[in-house]
């Protein structure tokens, strides 16, 4: 029978001419209960993400039947009373009659069909895990008897902590550590989970979602580090609406035409305490960030009123603790946008991707460990009405999921791992969802660790942490390291993958990269201005998947620390600072033998470098002034730097043993200031536009004081419009402010944070958009010619 259905199939499809499709295989391993299996007929194929296999093969290894309908072509696969239908080149699914979406459709592969692994087994019954360092796909098949792994649970031999009893022991063992512990973990930081953001053209192809209706398929991305995973921001466009986080609230508004921009929507929040940071949107999905706070009774039993402590317990206690809430929205009726679901997370928001349907969120939880460990009872002042003060909290972390339950859920000590040797009194909570399937349930695991920063590939979540020595006779060790942590993602699925460390800290997500199977990182170690022994220097590290060392480059720049680093390929480039601004080009293409291939020296210092092209690096951040102090002998007895403007840099990177600065341009004076130089989200940048622009405040110097120029009066807040191109750098074409004249007028030498600061700069075809928190102003992108503006209530 098998035979003949798979004969009808062949013919069926030369008939029609469907679903054709001819690839070469990528070798992959897929085991089943611990067994390879093998593929006679047809190999695995991985493709965009998806493993795909032949229907046959796993069909018959899962002990379902299959049979075949000639029209429409359609499989039916049958196993116990679960029925499923599939049909080639259609991203629908019908299971036990109900409708299912796929992520990709069955794929005819050189005559035979292919199918998603994880779909078909996991409607059979059975659970895929993608372990994406080793190219396996493991399936674990219940039917078989053979013991497996609770949903969302990491499969990985970490040690699980078990108990509470085990919990205190850990703390206890690690307490000599928290000495040197950055209390603030968890709390807001800048930029932390970010990406490689390429070339410009390759941020943009890695998010190519069909324009909602017909608008121009030329509009602009977020700037993003690594092609393939988006990065969540204040603003979002699908080519026809903008999305935008705007006062505790989303604004969604039609932005194409120019002519025709009208707010269709604004998304508010029933949860009072919530604060909306940043959003994904995709085709059908609007997902929106943010922060809250939830109340959980203690189960501890009170303490009565002492007179000598002047403190009374009010019943019923409970505690305080800040969440990571994320809300879906369906936002197919811009103009009716519907709640589909919620997650809640207990702990601070470090930092979120989304690759394809798949979201994952990285947060910290921090532990009280003295609560813990002294077994204080929960005591409530008077002074806060009765609240819980902050301390008095459970041991765990606890979640919720509108999917499954509007409730919040512990996650037991049999569920939380931990990494030998951390140092930090915190959990590391990652949480991944497939959109793509809505009643799946979130997955989170939780390890008693801590982040800092984070760098996504399109297969692996790297987590870095800063830890520090034991303390000798008490005195503290200054001699950081960085943990690494490693985690394969597959389709918003978790598991953790390695575990490693390399000396000095890490300055943001661009000091990481994932490269031919190698992770690259740059650290500073040692104190930075320090002398001695203590002198920084700056260091970069290639590893294997396993996180163990392959080559490095140490001691760069002595007495110097990183400003910015960007990995390209074979290469790396670094800036350093301390008086001037050394660029270092470094070739990377042998992970076991790095090395410098030369530097360029010049004043000022670049914070973030973007790709202009494979040898050209466009380089942000301030032009500075040397300040040496002398004696009345001419002896010098200090010296120092200040920033002046903002500079902007064009570097030639073509004979990588002598870097050149080709061109650069300098915006105002002392007090100038970017978003961009803190978060790259902020930059515009189009090499086939010749386009690159940025919001700016200007402060321009008018006087000085000896050679040093004084603090910049307030001159312009909005955008700065450039055409920049190789044979003429960078000319500025325009600025757009959206202040008035009265503004500016009432301004004086100063400025703020207003509604009418311009945070954004977009383009939609020919037209570009600049947003504040109080406008939306559309301009020609030939002339800047202004088209309309779109006031925000």
């Amino acid at each position: 029978m098998k035979m003949k259905w798979l004969l009808v199939f062949a013919v069926t499809i030369v008939l029609t001419g469907a679903f054709a499709l001819v690839v070469a295989a990528q070798p992959v391993t897929v085991t089943l209960n611990g067994e390879r299996m093998e593929f006679y007929d047809a190999e695995p194929l991985l493709e965009n993400g998806q493993l795909f296999v032949p229907l046959r093969v796993i069909t018959e290894a899962l002990g379902a039947e299959i049979n075949w309908i000639d029209t429409p072509p359609t499989v039916i696969i049958a196993r116990g009373d679960d029925i499923i239908e599939l049909q080639p080149g259609r991203e629908k699914a019908l299971k036990n009659s109900q409708a299912i979406n796929l992520e990709k459709a069955p794929l005819m592969v050189n005559g035979r069909v292919l199918v998603p692994l994880r779909f078909v087994s996991e409607a059979l019954g059975a659970q895929v895990e993608w372990q994406a360092y080793r190219k396996t796909a493991v399936i674990r098949d219940p039917g078989s008897g053979a013991e497996t792994n609770k949903p969302g649970e990491p499969a990985e031999n970490l040690p699980v902590v078990g108990s509470l009893a085990n919990l205190e022991k850990l703390l206890k063992e690690a307490e000599p550590f928290f000495g040197n512990f950055f209390w603030d973990l968890g709390g807001p930081r800048r930029n932390a989970l970010t990406m490689d953001a390429g070339a410009a053209e390759e941020a943009q192809s890695a998010m190519k979602e069909a324009a909602p209706a017909p608008a121009p398929g030329d509009y602009s991305r977020t700037n993003i580090q690594v092609q393939g995973v988006d990065e969540a921001d204040l603003v979002k466009t699908d080519g026809q609406y903008i999305y935008q986080v705007n006062r505790g609230r989303i604004v969604i508004a039609r932005a194409y035409p120019p002519g025709q921009m009208k707010i269709c929507s604004t998304v508010t929040f029933k949860d009072r305490e919530f604060t909306p940071q940043e959003i994904y949107v995709d085709k059908q999905h609007l997902i929106v960030i943010g922060t809250s706070r939830k109340e959980i009774p203690c189960t501890n039993d009170p303490v009565p009123y002492s007179e000598e402590q002047n403190m009374m317990i009010y019943p019923p206690p409970f505690y305080i603790h800040p969440t990571v809430k994320t809300i879906i929205f369906d936002i197919s009726d811009r103009e009716n946008v519907r709640q589909l679901r919620e997650v809640e997370v207990e702990g601070y928001y470090l930092s979120s991707r989304k690759i394809g349907a798949a979201l994952y969120l990285v947060a910290n939880r921090n532990i009280n460990y003295y609560y813990i460990m002294e077994d204080k009872a929960i005591i409530m002042d008077q002074a806060v009405g009765g609240r819980m003060m902050e301390g008095a909290e459970n041991p765990v972390p606890s979640y919720r999921d509108t999917a499954v339950s509007d409730e919040f859920v512990s996650v037991d000590y049999a569920r939380i791992r931990y990494f030998p040797g951390f140092t930090q009194p915190n959990y590391l909570i990652v949480a991944g969802l497939n959109l793509a399937q809505p009643n799946e349930p979130v997955r989170v695991h939780t390890f008693l660790g801590a982040g800092d920063n984070i760098y996504a590939s399109q297969q692996n979540l790297y987590v870095t942490v800063t830890g520090y020595g034991r303390p000798v006779a008490r005195i503290p060790s200054y001699s950081p390291d960085t943990y690494i942590y490693k985690f394969a993602m597959d389709g918003g699925r978790v598991s953790y993958a390695a575990m490693g460390k390399v000396p000095g800290t890490v300055l943001n997500q661009f000091s990481m990269d994932e490269y031919n199977g190698h992770f690259r990182i740059a650290t500073t170690s040692e104190t930075p201005w320090g002398g001695g022994g203590d002198t920084s220097r700056n260091n970069v590290y290639i590893l294997d998947k396993e996180l163990s060392l392959k080559g490095k480059i140490e001691d760069i720049a002595p007495g110097e620390r990183i400003y910015s680093v960007r990995f390209m390929g074979k290469r790396g480039y670094m800036v350093t600072f301390r008086t001037m601004d050394p660029l270092f080009v470094l070739d990377l293409e042998n992970p076991e033998a790095p090395r410098v291939l030369g530097a360029l020296k010049i004043p000022g210092y670049s914070d973030y470098l973007h790709p202009y092209d494979e040898n050209h690096i466009i380089g942000f951040g301030k032009d500075t002034m040397e300040i040496v102090n002398k004696d009345g002998r001419g002896n010098i007895i200090s010296t120092g730097v200040i920033d002046l403007g903002i500079k902007i840099a064009l570097f030639d990177v073509s004979d990588v043993h002598n870097p050149v600065e080709k061109f650069k341009e300098t915006i105002g004076g002392r007090g100038t200031s970017s978003e961009l130089l803190q978060n790259h989200k902020a930059l515009l940048f189009s090499r086939e536009k010749n386009l690159l622009a940025f919001p700016v405040t200007v402060m321009e110097s008018q006087s000085s004081t000896g050679t040093i120029p004084d603090y910049g009066v307030f001159t312009f807040q909005g955008a700065y419009v450039y055409n920049l191109e190789l044979t003429q750098g960078f000319q500025l074409k325009g600025k757009i402010t959206h202040l008035t004249g009265e503004d500016y007028l009432k301004a004086g030498r100063h400025w703020y944070d207003s509604n009418k600061n311009v945070e954004r700069v977009i383009y939609i075809g020919d037209v570009l958009y600049t947003l504040s928190q109080g406008m939306i102003k559309a301009n020609a992108m030939g002339d800047l010619t202004e088209i309309n503006s779109l006031p925000i209530p």
